[in-house]
């Protein structure tokens, strides 16, 4: 059974087959996630691995328990990959010698990680959120699930103090876009694993700012479920913890960020003043080398304000959007992602007032790049918009 037949079996409300399976499908890997770690791993701790087209086989049947994982180099690359023991993936316990041969191993690696290795961390987290930026969730999320489990392991078996700490930076860095390309993809749970793990990560790196960025994303997640009550409280949690201690821009991110959730909550004075705090505290230069993991500029705020104000159901919301969306003509100013979601609000604001020919134009112009990305998470919302009445011939639009 492949990934097709697990799908079926999901729809048939079956559970899995063995934990093996069980634990794969909890941390949302595909069976081709699997097999692509296994070719680029195997060959670096000397397991010998069977090919590109005959993992996938194997895996099924290991997952259905048709066969037995009886290898120990295929039960390291599963314990690597999954994080789990032997007995909680269904293998046969460790023994001594095992166990402490691969600890050695493991020590010896994240002992002779240098600062060449680190740099060449974080330079992989910058390219996959360049390519995210351009291309969307749909190419990165996969390398991204590898590159942070690649992180995880050597800062686990890290001694030292100052390594472990820049590993934690890099490995926050890692988890929240991670987390941010799995909420695009639909998939809020793991969403909220690698943002709470992320915060436990910014805590190690001692970092007010990775913290707060963390946890201001964590609020999106509770948005997009219609928590906003919880996500408003850790907005405001997020805030504290940045006052006094983080840039300028990302307090201005961050009080862009609470102008969202209080319009949730239909708080429309506070809202607007957290966007008149944003504004003034976004930087003339709002490029930051530290802050790598913001897009904030005036056009991104005047988007912000624009999605707050459809909240709040301000009919000034397709003026701000309208206006956020020239502002994207400029391709280094703004993300794919913040094209879709502007044209997502702007077929939401339109049917708000009654204009069903300009919120199908902007429906369908969304949807095209929803596809492109890969945003389910875009398709999800577009599938609650409800259009209006159409409105007779010569009607102006809104």
């Amino acid at each position: 059974m492949g990934n097709g037949g697990n799908v079926a079996r999901k729809k048939r409300g079956e559970p899995p087959r063995t934990r093996l399976q069980a634990v794969r499908e909890q941390l949302g890997h595909t069976q081709a996630h699997v097999v692509r770690y296994f070719l680029t791993r195997g060959p670096q701790i000397g397991v010998t691995v069977a090919s590109a087209s005959a993992l996938p086989i194997m895996i099924s049947r290991w997952e259905n328990g048709h066969v037995e994982v009886a290898e120990l180099g295929y039960q390291r690359l599963f314990r690597e990959l999954y994080g789990r023991s032997n007995e909680e993936l269904g293998f046969p316990r460790e023994t001594f010698n095992q166990s402490a041969e691969e600890l050695r191993d493991r020590l010896f690696v994240a002992k002779n990680i240098d600062a060449g290795m680190l740099d060449l961390f974080q330079r992989q987290v910058n390219d996959l959120r360049s390519s995210d930026h351009r291309f969307g969730a749909l190419v990165v999320l996969d390398q991204l699930n590898s590159l942070v489990r690649q992180i995880e392991d050597v800062k686990v078996f890290s001694v030292s103090t100052h390594l472990r700490q820049r590993l934690a930076t890099i490995l926050t860095d890692a988890r929240t876009l991670a987390g941010w390309t799995a909420l695009d993809r639909g998939s809020q749970m793991q969403a909220w694993q690698y943002h709470e793990d992320a915060k436990v990560s910014a805590r190690e790196a001692d970092s007010p700012s990775l913290l707060a960025h963390a946890a201001a994303q964590q609020a999106v997640i509770l948005l997009d479920i219609g928590e906003n009550d919880a996500a408003v409280e850790l907005l405001e949690y997020a805030r504290h913890v940045a006052e006094h201690r983080a840039p300028s821009l990302l307090r201005s991110w961050l009080a862009a960020a609470h102008g969202e959730g209080l319009a949730a909550v239909g708080h429309r004075d506070a809202s607007l003043r957290a966007f008149d705090d944003a504004k003034s505290l976004l930087p003339t230069n709002p490029a930051d080398p530290e802050l790598a993991f913001l897009l904030l500029n005036d056009g991104q705020l005047v988007r912000w304000r624009g999605n707050a104000l459809l909240r709040l159901g301000d009919a000034d919301a397709i003026t701000q959007l309208e206006a956020a969306v020239r502002d994207f003509v400029n391709p280094q100013r703004s993300a794919v992602r913040g094209l879709t979601n502007t044209y997502v609000d702007l077929a939401f604001a339109y049917a708000a007032a009654g204009d069903s020919k300009g919120a199908v134009e902007f429906a369908q112009n969304a949807r095209q790049l929803a596809k492109r990305i890969g945003s389910d998470r875009q398709r999800q919302r577009l599938a609650k918009l409800e259009l209006p009445t159409p409105r007779g011939p010569g009607t102006a639009r809104g």
